[in-house]
């Protein structure tokens, strides 16, 4: 189920709703011998001392009612024990958990952290305090206590412990520093609980809830980050970035370059050109059959529940999105009787740029609507107005160049971050190099996973052709479009609907010691087909751009090793020469999209190694003990 920010999603981690923010919306209902048998790689020698502590009773007590003026009181809910027999339905989730574990997951994420923060607590400790540890009376599930948060985890959720113990809780809202009273949900066998956030009993001095600016905040479940002053935002995303590389990349740290300072958003509210609200169907016997008989609750769910809650304003959309929100629950209050079950409602900008120079301005065709949100710069107005037909069509300007998509379909969310964003790629896509006159110059781009055109446009001046490749036609017409809108023929920018298998083989002799490949996949990122591909290929340089840092670390190691680790002996057979193509990281650094989330794109620059006979001294310890090497707390 998606929530209001691109790229956030909700999953059930042993029965408990979470946040994820590096996977797409998936729900898991695994039972205790799976997610073990999963996870023991990665905290089995951690959470030991935890996982013999004495098993939880059978029945959880129960939360007392709500007093008034009390604190507000989060997952409200019926108390489950882990096990029980599984049906088909949640076999096919055990399966699809199963691989998430092996690609970045939330899951995953959580684990290392945990496993780094009791590691980093080892330190220094003999025997005697382990086993004193190992024998730790862990509190009644479902009982309220105060714990201390020590770390922050890259899925945006606070490690906290109680003084003197090894037992670590995942609290949601939560930052470093922060003495947290919450409702122990669940103890996992490996080593941790699920504890559902209640109320600040200490705050961090990290924490000012003067700058949170939604009153639904640590409630609906869509931001994590508002208590933070903006720069700690920042810094904890070039932690982020760090630990990801540490534990995904699987590469000894004098082969990964220091992580550059996050660049921050021109806007820290009102930015998200997207919102896509919901509702839930009619309950009952009869859903899906008989429409509503009132207005439904329209927003987002809550932290630990699957419940849609009613949200009125979201002030993290810019202000046409927002005033599609409003109108949209208008219309929804005269509607709803259309609606036999739940839907979502799309929310996306759509920008009409005016030039201020009167024998620019083309004639109007369309007048502007009243509610258009007017947007002014020396040049020009841009007039803002929001979408909501997914077949509709949005357009969308960065600085000079302008982008027509389907309202539905991906694009960037956030438009201030945009012109920066792409700059930098513009600044560092060729390399220093190919001002030298004695090296063979870099004239042409492949863009890789391109879309409809954002980085082949933006970037066809720097190079002689510029060609992308997308295995979806569509994207490719659209791409084709906006390669025409904004001036360029085929010549400069051509886009190719090519097979995911033959990618490569489609760009008709483009010699590799002159092309650079940008790769932007999606989430999960790439595939080991086509890493070898592109190892095949050995372009000169490759700018590597991903909304999931974990699973960009995970593929730029594939391609520093120069193998998939699946094939590692013909992954990059007939390369470059004949020879084994791999590539050195030449800088990473962190571009914040989403602020007051947890949320980080990561861009990676990589060059090819070439002269180098045999292994470096560096490359031999890859996927020996340098790699594994846990991180550990700053």
């Amino acid at each position: 189920m998606r929530i209001s920010h691109q790229g956030l999603s909700r999953v059930l981690l042993g029965g408990r709703s979470l946040l994820v923010t590096s996977i797409p919306a998936r729900s898991f209902s695994v039972s205790a011998r799976v997610w073990k048998r999963n996870m023991s790689d990665t905290l089995a020698a951690a959470a030991a001392p935890a996982a013999a502590a004495s098993a939880p009773p059978p029945q959880a007590k129960q939360d007392a009612p709500a007093t008034a003026g009390g604190p507000r009181q989060q997952g409200k809910r019926p108390f489950k024990q882990n096990g029980g027999g599984q049906n088909k339905h949640n076999k096919k989730k055990m399966r699809k958990r199963e691989r998430d574990m092996k690609s970045g997951s939330h899951e995953e994420i959580l684990a290392l952290d945990i496993k780094a923060l009791l590691e980093s607590q080892k330190s220094g400790e003999g025997e005697d305090a382990s086993a004193a540890a190992a024998e730790e009376t862990l509190p009644e599930q479902g009982s309220h206590i105060d714990v201390e948060v020590v770390e922050l985890s890259s899925t945006g959720d606070g490690l906290a412990q109680l003084p003197g113990s090894k037992q670590v809780y995942v609290v949601p809202f939560s930052v470093p520093g922060d003495t947290v009273k919450v409702k122990a949900y669940r103890h996992m066998q490996e080593g941790y609980t699920i504890a559902d956030f209640i109320s600040i009993v200490k705050p961090s001095p990290l924490r000012d809830d003067s700058r949170i600016n939604c009153k639904y905040f640590a409630t609906c479940s869509g931001c994590q980050f508002q208590m933070l002053d903006y720069d700690e935002q920042l810094r904890l995303k070039r932690r982020i970035v760090e630990k990801a590389y540490r534990n995904f990349s699987e590469l000894p740290p004098e082969l990964i370059p220091t992580i550059q300072d996050t660049i921050g958003s021109p806007l820290k509210y009102g930015y998200r050109t997207k919102l896509t609200p919901h509702f839930d169907g009619p309950s009952g016997w009869s859903r899906g059959k008989n429409p509503f008989t009132a207005r439904p609750p329209i927003g987002y769910m809550p932290k630990g529940s699957r419940k849609t809650i009613d949200i009125e304003d979201c002030p993290i959309g810019t202000d046409a999105v927002r005033v599609g929100m409003k109108k949209e629950r208008e219309r929804m209050e005269t509607e709803f009787n259309k609606y036999t079950r739940g839907s979502t409602i799309l929310l996306r900008e759509s920008t009409k740029r005016v030039p201020k120079d009167a024998a620019l301005a083309a004639p109007e065709e369309t007048p502007i609507p009243a509610d258009a949100v007017a947007v002014e710069s020396d040049r020009h107005t841009d007039y803002k107005t929001c979408v909501t037909d997914n077949k509709g069509m949005s357009t969308e300007y960065i600085d000079d160049f302008v982008f027509h998509n389907p309202a539905g379909s991906f694009f960037q969310n956030n438009n201030s971050i945009l012109p920066p964003f792409t700059d930098y790629i513009r600044q560092h896509i060729l390399p220093k190099s190919n001002a030298d006159p004695s090296s063979t110059p870099i004239k042409y781009l492949v863009d890789a996973y391109s879309g409809s055109g954002l980085f082949t446009i933006t970037l066809s001046s720097q190079f002689q052709q510029s060609v992308g490749i997308d295995i979806a036609e569509q994207s490719i017409e659209y791409a084709r479009k906006n390669a025409e809108a904004n001036g360029l023929p085929p010549s400069q920018a051509k886009f190719i609907a090519a097979d995911a298998n033959e990618l490569f083989s489609s760009l008709g002799g483009y010699p590799p010691d002159e092309t650079v490949v940008m790769l932007d996949p999606p989430r999960k990122g790439c595939d080991a087909n086509f890493i070898n591909q592109l190892l095949r290929f050995g372009p000169k340089r490759v700018v590597y751009v991903s909304c999931n840092v974990h699973t960009q670390a995970r593929d730029v190691g594939h391609l520093v090793r120069g193998e998939t680790g699946e094939a590692a002996t013909a992954a990059a057979e007939g390369g470059k020469g004949g020879k084994k193509v791999r590539y050195d990281i030449e800088s990473l650094i962190g571009f914040d999209f989403f602020p007051q989330t947890g949320h980080v794109e990561g861009v990676a620059v990589l060059n090819r190694v070439d002269g180098e006979e045999g292994e470096t001294d560096e490359m031999k310890d890859v996927g020996g003990e340098a790699a594994q090497e846990p991180v550990t707390q700053a």
